[in-house]
Formats: C-alpha cells, structure tokens, sequence
C-alpha cells in the first residue's frame, strides 16, 4: 500500500460521514483493505425509531490469534462551518497540523492502524500467524443501536469472535502514548418531570407550583456525594443537562417542569442501584408538596475494566519502545463502543490526543499519526510474536 497514515486520513476527512451518513468513509476503506487481501462485509443494519446504518468488517487469515480493531467513521456535526479556521472536511495541513472533523476522533486513529497492519502484512508477505479484522461502523456518534453492537452479533454468529479487540478512540490526554484506556465507568441517563396546577403568578394559592418541586428534587440529586470513588476509578457524578418548563409567559405558573441528568457512576454501584437512589431522593423531596413526579431512565452502560494480561502489556510495551514513557492506565472519559465489545472479548482503547474532538478546528500532529502508526505496528508485531512463541 503506497498511501501514508497522513494521506489516508486525510481521505477519510474529506468524506462528510456525519452519522448516520456514510459519505464515502467504508467505501474508501473497503478498496484499501480488499486491495491488501482483506475479504470485506458490508453489514447495513436498521431498527424501529431510529436511522438505518452502514458497517463494515474486513478479515484476513482464519485462524488464532483474531486480533479486532474496532472503531468509526461517522462524526458529530462541524457547527458552525465560518467558524472553522480550515474547511471542516478539507483534511487541509497547516503548520504541521492536519484540521478536519473526525482528525482525532476518530478517522486518524483508523488511518495509522490500516498503514501499521498494511505494513505488517507486507513483512509477513500477507500470512499473518492469525487473523486480523476491523469492524468498523457508523453509528458510535449516534444511538449506538445499529452499529457495533449488531456487527458483533453477527460477528458471533459467523464464528468470527475476536481473541482481542483494541479500540482506535483517540485516548491519549496531553501527548501521544501518555494513556490507555483500560475500562469506562458505567453511564445512566434519564429525565425528571415533576407536575403541579397550572395558574396565574398573581393567584399562587390558586396553583401548585411545580418549579421549586424540582428544584428540591435536584437539590436531593446533588446534596451528597454519590461515593469517594473505587479501585482504579474517579467518584461517581451527577450532572444536571437541561431544565425545561416549556413556558414561555412570565405571568404564568406552568403546570410541570422537566429535567435531565446523566450519572457516571463507578463500580461501587449498579444502574439499579442508582434508580432505587434517585426515586427513594425524590420522593423523600416532594413529601406533603401535592406534586406529582415521574423519573425515565434512559438504557443503561455498565461500568467495566479489562484484567491484566498480554493485551495491555503488548500496547504498554509498544509504547515504551516508541516514547520511553509508560503509559498511565485509566477508566476516564465519557463511553465508547468497547461497552459492546467487553462482551464478548478483552478491550482496551489507543489512540491520538483528545483534546480538539468534537470542537471546531479539531486537528491532530502530523508527527503524531506518525508516531502512533509505529506504535500500532510494533504492538502488532509483539502480539503475534508471543502467540508464536507460547501459543496464547
């Protein structure tokens, strides 16, 4: 394969795959990686209520180790385009600095993995001691129903469950290879609405004003910490998203007010641990008020964390040999489709600085695609080079 990490990024840049369009991105990587002997699936997938999704999985080779990197094409919206400095889907370099939507997050990372595995067949004349796959989808930025998670399901049931899975989510904070992330703390959403009487601001006896309702219940939501945290993850957090009354007159009491929350909650709890702590606050907070209220959780992610084992020490090693640093192992940030993946194989995610993803001007180093397609390179290589050494 002739094209550079740069050049292949910057391809993918230029396809305006904002979910749940495909714009161009699994095309283009479909004639890559068929071209390097990969036999490809295209796996479109719909369900009730939500957008229809294009994936795609590529293999090569059929037997153990099967080695998965997993990740996406699809991005969020650019915004605002004028406010961009550089076309957003321009894939344009400027000072050492490729800009474009999905640079970081996360079209970069899948660039230097398909150079470092294109690099790596051709070392072992394209019979690797193993198989190699990418499952890669178009639906992280969105519902998340179908995409990685059909694909897996499929994948079950094809007999093409990986031994491994890394997953390209650009993990590193402030330099290249300073962490990996080696779980996420569980997710849980939901919404709040607290109903009184509607009536006029000047007769209030002749309402039920259900705003200081709501706030009493998220007052209760937020009064004392959720836990001090656990081993190998930050404390629980509640964090309020949006309060809505729906009312726009100044002269009018509404008749209920909504809010919505998000919980990133650790190992010391469940998500039915938390909605028994939440309905039990709100209750308790509404007593003898004559409000009504109903709480709606969203579908729940569990928190989780990959063991130790060869998976992590391949990439820290990996890394050590490309920076001299170890890596930091951490559970932070938000979710990512490995929630999926845990499932069914281990999982860890690598990948390039986070600190421009989803903002505008988002851009990644040139030097870093670079470095992070050696690393990617030489944790393939230790990974089939201890299968062929010890058989696992």
């Amino acid at each position: 394969m002739a094209a550079t990490p740069l050049e292949i990024a910057q391809a993918l840049i230029r396809c305006p795959s904002v979910t749940p369009q495909e714009g161009g991105a699994l095309d283009l990587l479909q004639g890559l990686l068929e071209a390097e002997g990969f036999t490809c699936h295209r796996l479109p997938f719909s369900d009730k209520d939500t957008p229809g999704v294009d994936n795609l999985f590529a293999r090569i080779g059929t037997g153990a180790p099967h080695l998965c990197f997993a990740g996406h094409t699809d991005v969020v919206p650019p915004g605002d385009d004028a406010a961009w400095s550089h076309p957003p889907f321009g894939g344009q370099v400027v000072d050492g600095w490729l800009y474009g939507r999905g640079a970081a997050d996360m079209k970069g990372n899948i660039a230097c993995f398909v150079a470092a595995i294109c690099g790596y067949l051709d070392g072992v004349k394209g019979d690797p001691p193993g198989s190699v796959s990418f499952l890669i989808t178009g639906d992280e930025e969105g519902p998340a129903i179908n995409g990685t998670r059909k694909v897996l399901e499929w994948m079950a049931a094809g007999g093409h469950t990986p031994d491994h899975c890394l997953v390209g989510e650009p993990s590193s904070s402030q330099r290249i290879g300073d962490t990996v992330r080696v779980g996420r703390r569980g997710s849980l959403s939901g919404h709040v609405t607290v109903t009184g009487v509607q009536g006029h601001t000047a007769y209030p006896h002749l309402a039920n004003n259900p705003v200081p309702g709501m706030l009493g219940v998220l007052g209760a939501f937020l009064a004392e910490p959720l836990d001090d945290g656990a081993p190998h993850f930050s404390p629980s957090d509640l964090q309020i998203a949006a309060i809505d009354t729906g009312n726009p007159a100044t002269n009018v009491i509404p008749a209920r007010i909504s809010a919505s929350f998000n919980i990133r909650f650790n190992s010391n709890h469940s998500a039915d641990h938390l909605k028994e702590i939440l309905t039990r606050k709100a209750g308790t907070a509404l007593e003898g008020s004559g409000l009504s209220h109903q709480i709606d959780f969203l579908p729940a992610s569990p928190c989780f964390i990959a063991e130790p084992g060869p998976l992590i020490d391949h990439m820290v090693g990996a890394v050590q040999d490309e920076t001299g640093q170890t890596p930091q192992m951490s559970t932070g940030g938000g979710t990512s489709d490995a929630r999926f993946v845990k499932d069914y194989c281990p999982v860890i995610e690598f990948g390039l600085v986070n600190q421009t993803i989803h903002q505008v001007d988002e851009r990644i180093e040139v030097g870093d695609l670079e470095a992070l397609t050696r690393i990617y390179r030489a944790f393939v290589e230790r990974y089939f080079a201890a299968f062929a050494t010890t058989g696992t």
